[in-house]
C-alpha cells in the first residue's frame, strides 16, 4: 500500500501497524478492564509507611533523562566526602508501593514486560497515572524510593555502598541535549540548573565521578560502543525524517551511574542470600567474525573471546577513524548477539556481562518501564524490611525466560514500525543509490543499513560472499509500508 505524505495520516497509519504488530507478537497494547478498575482507586502517590524511610529531600536531586521523558525512574545527587571521596545517590522510583504483586496492573506489566517506544506511539508498560505521575520521580514532588548509595574514591572505584529507603524530591527535571552541551562547553548552562543554587557544581561533581567509573570499566575491558539510535521527526501527522540519535555526555554519565548502582543492586542481594534476576551476555554469539573484522581493520585479535582486547581494539579504530566507528560499533553489537534474563539462586557466582565488563549486573533502576526492575526492587524491599521472599526459585526462572522472551518480541515491534516508517519515506525514492553496511547475514537472509534515513533493508540480490561488516552500494528496489518491507540489490 502507498501511503501518500499528502494525506496527513502518516501517524494514524503507523498507529494501526503498531497495533497489529503487537498483537501478532503476543503483547497486549491496551489495559485490560480489571486494570482500569484498580487504577481509579488509585489517587494519590504513596506515601511513608515507617520510620525507616529516610527522608532526603533535601538533597539536591535532579532528573536527566529524554527532552519528552515523562516517565522518570532515577535521580542523581553527589555530595563530596573528606580525602577526595565522592558518595553518589541514586534514587529509583517505588513502584512496587502501588503496584503490588499478582495485581491486574501487575499482571499486565507481567505479560508484556516493558514499555514500547514505537514511531507513533508509545505501549507503557504501566498505565500512564502511573509511570508519569504517581510513581514517577516528577519535578518538585515528593516520592518514595529506593536509595543506593555509593562511595566513590579519586581512582573510580567503589569503597562503600548501601540501600535504602527514602523519599526524595526533584530539585530539577533536565534533558540529555542541553545537560551535555553545557558540560562540553558548548552551550549555555540550562535554566534549570541555574534556578537551583548549587546545582551546577553538583552536576559537574556528578560527570567527574561518572567519567572515572567509566575509566575503571573499560580497564577491565567493557565495551566503548556507539549505537544507531533514531527519532521521529513528525510534521503535525505527517512523518518527515528519522534524526539521529547519538550518545552524548550527559547519557553517559546516567549510564555509568545506573550500571554501578545495578552493581551494587546485585552484589547486596547475594550477600543477603537472595536470590536475584540477572542481565547477561556471557559471551559473543560470533566472536570468529569479530576476530575478522578486527584483522580487516588491521588488529589481531586473540582466538578465544576477550573483552579487555575487544575494548582495546575499540579504543584505537575510533580514534583513526570516528566517522566510520558508528558502522563498526553496530557490527560489533550485532555479532555479540542479545543478552538475556537468568534466574541466579542465592550463592551462585556464575553469570557476568561482557559487554560492560561487570561480573555482577541486576536490572534495577528503570521500574517504570522495564518489568524485571520491578522483580528486582520486591526481593531488595524483602531483604529490607526482612520479610519473606516473593519469588521462589523456579517462579525466577519462569520469569527470567519469559521477560527475555518478551523484551524480545518488544524489539520486533520496535523495529517493524521503524521500518513501516522508513518506507513511508523511501516511497518516492525507488530506483536511488546509497552507500550500506551489512548489518546480518544468515541462511534467512541478508540485511543492510543505508546511511540517511538510517534504517534497514532486506538485500535481496547480490548477497553472496557478503558478511556483516562489509561496505556496499545499493540500490532501493521495492517498499511496503503495511509489512515494513525495504528491498535492495547490490550496485556492482
Amino acid at each position: 500500500m502507498s501511503v501518500n505524505a499528502a494525506d496527513g495520516q502518516h501517524r494514524a497509519t503507523l498507529q494501526r501497524i503498531a497495533h497489529r504488530m503487537m498483537l501478532e507478537k503476543g503483547l497486549a497494547p491496551d489495559l485490560p478492564a480489571a486494570a482500569l478498575v484498580e487504577l481509579d482507586r488509585i489517587q494519590a502517590p504513596a506515601t511513608q509507611s515507617d520510620d525507616s524511610i529516610r527522608d532526603l529531600r533535601d538533597r539536591l536531586w535532579c532528573s536527566i533523562d529524554n527532552d519528552d521523558s515523562r516517565d522518570l525512574d532515577q535521580l542523581t545527587v553527589a555530595e563530596p566526602l573528606p580525602d577526595g571521596i565522592v558518595q553518589v545517590l541514586v534514587a529509583i522510583a517505588d513502584v512496587d508501593a502501588l503496584v503490588t504483586k499478582n495485581s491486574a496492573i501487575d499482571q499486565h506489566a507481567s505479560q508484556n514486560t516493558t514499555s514500547v517506544y514505537t514511531v507513533a506511539e508509545t505501549f507503557s508498560m504501566l498505565p500512564e497515572k502511573l509511570s508519569t505521575d504517581l510513581t514517577s520521580l516528577n519535578y518538585q514532588s515528593d516520592r518514595l524510593a529506593i536509595v543506593v548509595e555509593m562511595d566513590i574514591d579519586p581512582d573510580g572505584r567503589l569503597k562503600r555502598s548501601d540501600i535504602y529507603r527514602a523519599i526524595v524530591r526533584n530539585r530539577a527535571k533536565l534533558a540529555y541535549n542541553s545537560v551535555a552541551s553545557w558540560l562540553d562547553g558548548h552551550g549555555p548552562i540550562p535554566p534549570s540548573i541555574e534556578a537551583v543554587a548549587g546545582l551546577d557544581a553538583n552536576i559537574r561533581l556528578q560527570d567527574e565521578v561518572a567519567q572515572q567509573l567509566k575509566a575503571v570499566r573499560h580497564a577491565y575491558g567493557a565495551l566503548d560502543l556507539e549505537t544507531i539510535q533514531t527519532r521521529p521527526v513528525f510534521v503535525g501527522n505527517v512523518l518527515t525524517d528519522l534524526e539521529m540519535d547519538r550518545r552524548n555526555r550527559a547519557k553517559d554519565l546516567i549510564a555509568d551511574f545506573m550500571i554501578s548502582a545495578n552493581g551494587v543492586v546485585a552484589r547486596f542481594l547475594a550477600s543477603h542470600h537472595s536470590p536475584s534476576l540477572r542481565r547477561v551476555v556471557t559471551k559473543p554469539k560470533r566472536w570468529d567474525r569479530i576476530v575478522e573484522l578486527a584483522a580487516e581493520w588491521g588488529t589481531l585479535l586473540p582466538t578465544l573471546p576477550s573483552s579487555t582486547a575487544l575494548e582495546d581494539f575499540l579504543v584505537k579504530a575510533q580514534g583513526n577513524d570516528p566517522s566510520r566507528f558508528p558502522d563498526l560499533s553496530l557490527s560489533v553489537i550485532k555479532l555479540l548477539g542479545p543478552g538475556e534474563y537468568v534466574a541466579q539462586a542465592a550463592g551462585d557466582r556464575s553469570g557476568g556481562h561482557f559487554g560492560l565488563a561487570v561480573g555482577d549486573y541486576a536490572h534495577s533502576t528503570a521500574p517504570n518501564r522495564r518489568y524485571p526492575d520491578v522483580i528486582t526492587q520486591r526481593l531488595l524491599k524483602a531483604v529490607l524490611q526482612k520479610s519473606a521472599l516473593p519469588y521462589g526459585d523456579d517462579e525466577l526462572k519462569s520469569l527470567a525466560t519469559h521477560c527475555t522472551e518478551a523484551e524480545d518480541a518488544a524489539k520486533k515491534v520496535e523495529r517493524a514500525v521503524r521500518k513501516s516508517a522508513a518506507a513511508l519515506l523511501l516511497e518516492s525514492r525507488i530506483g536511488q543509490t546509497f552507500d550500506a553496511i551489512v548489518t546480518g547475514h544468515a541462511k534467512k537472509g541478508t540485511w543492510v543499513r543505508i546511511l540517511h534515513p538510517p534504517v534497514e533493508g532486506r538485500l535481496v540480490t547480490g548477497y553472496e560472499g557478503v558478511d556483516v561488516g562489509r561496505c556496499l552500494r545499493v540500490q532501493l528496489m521495492r517498499t511496503d509500508v503495511e509489512q515494513g518491507f525495504i528491498d535492495f540489490k547490490r550496485q556492482r
